[in-house]
């Protein structure tokens, strides 16, 4: 298992070539997405925040908003560490945050934050791709640099 700063150091250093990679797939602006999502996802998203970890004291003062992700999800299950399922649960989790936080502005429609992910979905749908590409490649990192790319619930079955 990798020490907290081997995955930052590894999602920075890979993150150029991440996005290199889709640069030339896609284009270059869709590369540089992807590199800092990479980079994002790397340092700030990391499967980890349901631990003390490097990627949840970035977060300072607004680390509260990962309590619940730290008090629903065991450390490496299927749900925090599984792929796409743990990306796609913290990035529910951020948007039902900014969902609650623009309830409060009275000047902002209903959904707002849904509305405008919708809007940029259908705007630039390369782009978004890039972005989730680069998040999704970090975490992949992330647990081959723990050693095993599964989950524990995967493991067990796999034993069996």
């Amino acid at each position: 298992m990798a020490t907290g700063r081997d995955h930052d150091r590894t999602s920075l250093i890979l993150s150029a070539p991440m996005g290199l990679l889709i640069a030339l797939l896609l284009d270059p602006t869709c590369g540089l997405i992807t590199t800092a999502a990479f980079a994002f996802g790397g340092l700030w998203l990391s499967p980890d925040l349901d631990t003390r970890s490097n990627a949840l004291r970035r977060w300072g003062i607004l680390r509260f908003i990962w309590w619940p992700y730290r008090r629903v999800l065991p450390h490496r299950s299927f749900w925090s560490h599984g792929p796409l399922l743990g990306t796609t649960g913290r990035l529910l989790l951020l948007i039902a945050w900014l969902s609650l936080v623009s309830a409060f502005f009275p000047w902002t429609e209903t959904f707002v934050v849904i509305n405008m992910l919708k809007n940029v979905w259908n705007a630039q749908p390369q782009r978004v791709a890039a972005f989730l590409i680069g998040l999704e490649a970090s975490v992949w990192l992330h647990l081959i640099l723990d050693g095993d790319p599964l989950p524990k619930e995967w493991n067990r079955r796999r034993k069996r």
